[in-house]
């Protein structure tokens, strides 16, 4: 079996292009997957694995709903289905049949969406989808993840074929900075420390890592000591790390490319609220659709930069302090 290739800490690479390495990776080992594709597989990062595993390859075009119940019945027979599509069209129009027949009976369906939050980028209001963690992290049954970056995808990738029951996780469009090195472990529901600091922490998913990350370099220089941690698993969520994290450093931001309401700062909060309410408050994007443009572009338009989540941490520091 060829050996896997890795990036290198500082490149910046799309979580699709990762989609589509892993995939291959995975299929030399493992014989009893196969992958499902509503007609997106270029958009998705998955073409290099069509073309290369095409009698692995089951095409339902546009007909994502059908896609799911199909999926449920393959996993009856022992078949591992890798379903892949854009979030939209997997998280949303095809909702009532991936909570049907996979998530009720507790299939074994991974389902892995591309296109999300301000990500997209010229895309658009329409396939910017700012909803996905909120609608599959309340499904029972279901994990969510959502990696930092392309190669804690390729981690991620490896462990979720192997595991049982349904799993989504999100793949970005656009290029992102490498965070991780190749002997990095993953391991779902783990909350995981990037950084230590004593003031506040950052609990960012996602892109929005590498953003954390920046904000805690900014912050230093302003004598502020920052934790930043990576939550790359939405559920189940790591309650002992994210509760020690709370009463270590005493407030929290939350950072995340998707809406305020449901997501990953919504798990958070619930969890914090319920066992050890601290100051905290949570960035995503707000009660408002998308907008096409450059993923940078959008990142300022809707308040997901560096300089926002300082701006927040101070925020909720001066809160800190009142108490």
């Amino acid at each position: 079996m060829a050996r896997l290739e890795y990036w290198d800490i500082g490149d910046k690479v799309s979580l699709r292009e990762a989609f589509g390495r892993i995939l291959i990776h995975c299929a030399e080992k493992n014989k009893n997957f196969v992958f499902f594709d509503a007609d997106v597989a270029g958009g998705t990062g998955a073409k290099p694995f069509v073309e290369k595993y095409s009698d692995r390859v089951i095409q339902f075009g546009i007909a994502e709903q059908n896609m799911m119940a199909a999926a449920g019945g393959f996993s009856d027979v022992g078949i591992t289905p890798v379903v892949s599509t854009f979030a939209v069209f997997g998280t949303m129009r095809a909702h009532e049949q991936f909570r049907t027949a996979i998530a009720y009976p507790n299939r074994n369906v991974k389902l892995c969406c591309s296109h999300v939050g301000a990500d997209v980028g010229p895309d658009g209001a329409t396939a910017q989808m700012f909803e996905d963690i909120a609608i599959m992290r309340t499904i029972p049954n279901v994990t969510v993840i959502v990696p930092a970056d392309a190669n804690e995808f390729m981690k991620a990738f490896q462990v979720i074929i192997d595991v049982k029951g349904p799993i989504y996780i999100r793949i970005g469009r656009s290029p992102a900075p490498v965070l991780f090195s190749s002997k990095h472990q993953f391991e779902i529901g783990k909350n995981l420390t990037m950084q230590d600091g004593k003031d506040i922490t950052i609990i960012a998913t996602g892109v929005m890592v590498s953003r954390a990350i920046e904000s805690a370099k900014i912050l230093k220089k302003e004598g502020i000591s920052v934790r930043v941690d990576n939550l790359s698993t939405i559920k189940p969520i790591d309650k002992k790390g994210i509760l020690s994290a709370a009463k270590e450093t005493g407030a929290i931001i939350t950072a995340e490319d998707h809406s305020v309401f449901g997501g990953m700062g919504s798990a958070v909060a619930e969890l914090i609220v319920q066992n050890y309410p601290i100051p905290m408050n949570i960035i995503g994007i707000q009660d408002r659709f998308g907008k096409s443009g450059e993923p940078d572009e959008l990142s300022k338009y809707f308040g997901l930069t560096s300089k926002q989540i300082c701006k927040a941490v101070k925020n909720v520091l001066k809160r800190k302090v009142q108490l």
